[in-house]
């Protein structure tokens, strides 16, 4: 709702709300976010190297539907039935929008990063016939799992020296320049404070990208209005002077660590403010899973594990579709030997890796 109703989501942005919503008589008994995408941005399940392949045989890969939460690539619900319907529905949802892709030109639907039970889902309803067929992608991503430590320092207890060492350092180098970190609770923040943010997050994003972001202001005004209770600042102070935030979502007993950004370089910074202060705010609150973003095989030796994520494809065009099927389990494998490789690199002793 912020991303729609701020305009961070519309016609401009490539981002086409076209959600499908299911009644039984007047009663709303479900939900599908869906999306008309003219791009592949801001979806962090990379599919650049279909659009080309399309355009090389001069076929359009765009216009293409997706069920996501626009630039959040987070597990979440997607298929949204009320449960006394989900078996007889389900299976009528994916149906119509395959239909619908067919009718208005699409050349594809892919549903990303569904939580475990729209995975249990379509595990259970796939179907054989390749025609007809979700083709399932494995992608991975890197998460930190508390394992009821008491402390940071019992959280580096578990680890082998040379990698608590290195963390320490890391630490140490922040504290030694003066920068504090102090947390802010979404109800404890105020307007300049949120203007300073929003300052840092487009810093970030013209340094990296060139543009201010995918997120306007009246995004970060919405979602500090609506959801403070789910929000919180880890925030960078030198002199008194705020030089750098990070902004953290908090849901269930999860940590989501999202945006970041700082005034000027400040070296082990961003790992303190994105990585170590998330890992602190954890272990104080009792949360057990801290999902920090996608990518960064930076986070291995920051204590954060590799794990499989999933989406869920569907291909119109039959010749592409046998194809992608076919590159998607040998990506499998890719994914499942980069995994074992990474968790050999992991800083715990052998008992935690």
């Amino acid at each position: 709702m912020a991303l729609e109703s701020s305009g961070s989501v519309d016609e401009v942005s490539g981002w086409i709300p076209n959600h499908l919503v299911v009644y039984l008589k007047d009663e709303l008994v479900g939900f599908l976010p869906l999306y008309q995408k003219t791009h592949s941005y801001g979806e962090y399940v990379f599919d650049h190297s279909w659009a080309n392949a399309y355009h090389q045989n001069g076929i359009h890969y765009f216009p293409k539907l997706v069920s996501a939460i626009p630039f959040t690539p987070c597990a979440g619900p997607r298929l949204m039935i009320k449960p006394m319907y989900q078996l007889e529905l389900m299976p009528q949802v994916i149906e119509q929008v395959k239909t619908y892709c067919n009718r208005k030109g699409f050349s594809s639907w892919h549903l990303l990063f569904p939580d475990l039970e729209g995975e249990e889902f379509l595990e259970q309803s796939e179907q054989p016939n390749l025609e007809n067929k979700l083709l399932k992608r494995t992608g991975l991503q890197y998460h930190w799992y508390n394992q009821n430590y008491q402390s940071f320092d019992d959280f580096l207890s578990q680890c082998k020296q040379k990698k608590r060492k290195n963390i320490r350092r890391e630490r140490k180098t922040i504290q030694d320049a003066n920068v504090v970190l102090e947390f802010v609770e979404g109800r404890e923040t105020t307007g300049p404070l949120w203007a300073q943010f929003f300052e840092f997050y487009q810093r970030t994003y013209l340094k990296r990208s060139g543009n201010r972001g995918y997120l306007n202001w009246g995004f970060f005004e919405f979602i500090a209005n609506a959801m403070p209770d789910n929000l919180v600042l880890a925030v960078a102070k030198y002199d008194q002077q705020v030089i750098g935030m990070s902004l953290f979502f908090k849901g269930g007993d999860t940590l989501y660590g999202r945006y970041w950004g700082a005034s000027a370089e400040y070296e082990f910074l961003h790992f303190e403010a994105c990585y170590y202060q998330g890992i602190e705010y954890c272990i104080k609150h009792g949360l057990q899973h801290f999902d920090a973003g996608a990518q960064g095989e930076h986070k291995i030796p920051r204590g954060f594990k590799p794990i499989k994520t999933f989406s869920y494809h569907w291909i119109e065009h039959p010749q592409f579709r046998e194809a992608i099927a076919s590159f998607l389990v040998e990506e499998e494998g890719y994914v499942s030997q980069a995994i074992n490789e990474l968790t050999s690199r992991l800083p715990f002793k052998s008992k935690q890796s």
